[in-house]
């Protein structure tokens, strides 16, 4: 082998009104140029191996709450007093108690085997997240009310639940409690679990960034269990999980998540005031 040619070092101008030489490319030919961003991110982040074990106890600590919960509040008799009916509102902000552990099992893993929310998830924000984030969440907002006229149209109203009850009532204070979680408090938890632990053991074991893409939002959409809803939330999830497949960090799909549920919760300030 032939010796390798020194490389020289650069010019400076010689004189102040002088232009320098310009600088030699430094382009990285393997990052892909539109997810250049995300790619940089997640070398920065390293191993979410145990993302999987973050997101199985996560909801399943959820799931098993909520059926806790579910049978908790059943009548002991079985049927229902319309003399003497229960008070929806604190019902309804209980059943938000076992969201809290979407986002705190991922939270405490990331304490104990990564190195922190801020390094592992990205949870700090950045400018360019909420420019991504405002532009996904309102893809997500406008293109999921669209999305819910045509179901309407085609299958009818959606079924009554605890919340259009709550509504109707005369408990503003719980509306104005539960619009600020929806807000954001569920932003926070279901991204953390979301696109937080699972994105990242799937992007750990090098599965294709759009499979991962609607692999979160078919599971994001049917975790919510809401049969109805469901077409919707998938393509919620899709334009929120844009937001973290561009950027490569979860404050940008936390903060299109709180866009995409800004309107509801603006709806629902509206009425509790």
């Amino acid at each position: 082998m032939g010796e390798q040619p020194e490389r020289e070092p650069p010019e400076f101008p010689k004189h102040p009104g002088e232009p320098m030489r310009p600088v030699e490319d430094t382009t990285d030919a393997d990052l892909h140029p539109r997810f250049w961003e995300a790619q940089l991110e997640a070398a920065r982040r390293g191993s979410l191996a145990w993302g999987f074990a973050a997101f199985f106890i996560g909801y399943g600590g959820y799931y098993l709450t909520v059926l806790i919960l579910n049978a908790a509040r059943q009548s002991p008799a079985g049927g229902f007093d319309p003399t003497t009916p229960p008070n929806t509102g604190p019902l309804l902000l209980l059943a938000f108690a076992p969201n809290i552990l979407l986002g705190l099992v991922p939270a405490v893993f990331s304490w104990w085997r990564g190195r922190g929310l801020r390094s592992d998830f990205g949870i700090l924000p950045k400018r360019r997240d909420f420019k991504v984030g405002l532009a996904c969440g309102g893809i997500a907002l406008f293109g999921s009310w669209a999305l819910t006229l045509v179901i309407i149209a085609i299958s009818g109203p959606p079924p009554e639940t605890d919340l259009a009850r709550l509504m109707q009532g005369e408990r503003t204070v719980w509306l104005f409690v539960f619009a600020l979680f929806a807000f954001l408090g569920a932003p926070l938890t279901e991204e953390l679990l979301m696109r937080g632990a699972l994105w990242g053991a799937l992007e750990h074991y090098r599965i294709p960034r759009y499979a991962i893409l609607v692999l979160t939002a078919l599971i994001f959409a049917l975790i919510h269990q809401e049969v109805w809803r469901t077409p919707v939330l998938f393509f919620g999830g899709l334009a929120i999980g844009a937001a973290r497949m561009i950027t490569g960090r979860v404050a940008a799909s936390m903060i299109a998540h709180a866009t995409n549920n800004f309107l509801p919760a603006l709806l629902l300030f509206a009425i509790a005031g």
